[in-house]
């Protein structure tokens, strides 16, 4: 679905759980991938929903989602369970997400809960922590509904499971096609802490009951 755009008919959403945008979204090195997009359904978990048109089309098409990153080592640090973008209203939970058997990641459940990759680096360890949401939903726009209109210094806050805070300052978005997703840009090591924030965007092609692009928005670690 057009990020652009308000309720869609006949489609579906990123990046993993029951709803993921795109297709395929590979995994960090050494680890899994993910995507989040929703499709029109009548219940059931995003990945179950059949097209009945009209209807607002969800984050994930049901396919497999991004893909996840390789080589990568778990994390030891503290993990994140909220965060906060300020410039696009977000404050929300976050759960943790896993590899699927395809070496996708996994997709969060809820439409409005955020997903870190848990087999790679937590916020505030060097590499970058991805970080997946959904674009919207079947009643309409999600948690990272807004994500593409991120600019650079717009700050992403981190809470982590000690009580400790983190502040992200974005550096830049970009949106990459589903098809040549880039691994090593998105996942490739950094010399510091980064996060890559990743939904769903571009057009919806109902059928591949998927959104065609992902929009990655690039943070490191301010100060």
């Amino acid at each position: 679905m057009g990020r652009g755009s308000s309720l869609v008919v006949l489609t579906f959403l990123l990046v993993g759980a029951a709803a993921a945008c795109g297709s395929a979204v590979p995994t960090p090195p050494g680890a899994g991938r993910a995507h989040a997009g929703p499709t029109a359904r009548a219940s059931g978990s995003p990945s179950q929903i059949q097209l009945v048109p009209p209807t607002v089309r969800p984050l994930d098409g049901g396919s497999s989602g991004l893909p996840a990153p390789s080589g990568v080592t778990a994390s030891r640090a503290a993990p994140p369970t909220r965060i906060r973008i300020p410039a696009i209203g977000v404050d929300a939970g976050m759960v943790q997400l896993d590899e699927r058997p395809d070496g996708t990641i996994q997709v969060p459940a809820d439409w409005n809960t955020p997903g870190w990759y848990a087999r790679g680096p937590a916020p505030g360890e060097a590499g970058p922590a991805v970080i997946l949401g959904h674009l919207d939903s079947f009643t309409g726009p999600a948690v990272f509904w807004r994500l593409s209109s991120l600019q650079p210094g717009d700050t992403v806050e981190i809470q982590r499971q000690d009580g400790s805070h983190l502040t992200f300052s974005i550096r830049r978005t970009a949106t990459f096609g589903v098809d040549a997703f880039p691994t090593s840009e998105v996942y490739g090591p950094s010399s510091g802490p980064e996060l890559r924030l990743i939904t769903c965007g571009g057009n919806y092609s109902a059928s591949r009951h998927q959104y065609l692009s992902n929009v990655v928005a690039f943070a490191a670690l301010a100060g």
